[in-house]
């Protein structure tokens, strides 16, 4: 993602919020280092490291706005990608749809194995 041509790039401090509840969701976001957690307005927790994207939920379904708080646990560089060019992205590469149900399957059974949101 980060070698698409109209992809933003961005360092953030500790602490720092990407994005907050209920702000327009028009892009998705990749962490290239550091430690983003998103949490939910239910106080739901995820964290997202180095390699994984973030907030497509919010843009592919078309709600458009976020469903939660993304702030940066540590130091972070993030990549930012607009929506339709994110859509394009999945229409001409669609293994990279398969990488993310993937990345969800995971998370899925990871958070089952130890009963927890947050890892």
């Amino acid at each position: 993602m980060a070698h698409q041509v109209d992809s933003e790039t961005f360092t953030l401090p500790t602490g720092a919020q990407v994005f907050c509840c209920g702000s327009n969701a028009n892009a998705i976001y990749a962490v290239r280092r550091g430690i983003i957690e998103l949490q939910g307005e239910k106080g739901e927790k995820t964290c997202y490291r180095p390699g994984e994207l973030f907030s497509y939920r919010d843009i592919v379904w078309r709600e458009g706005v976020h469903r939660s708080d993304a702030v940066a646990l540590t130091p972070v560089e993030v990549v930012r990608l607009d929506r339709l060019r994110f859509l394009n992205l999945l229409h001409n590469h669609p293994t990279l749809a398969i990488l993310l149900i993937a990345q969800q399957h995971d998370r899925l059974r990871e958070q089952r194995s130890s009963g927890t949101c947050c890892y």
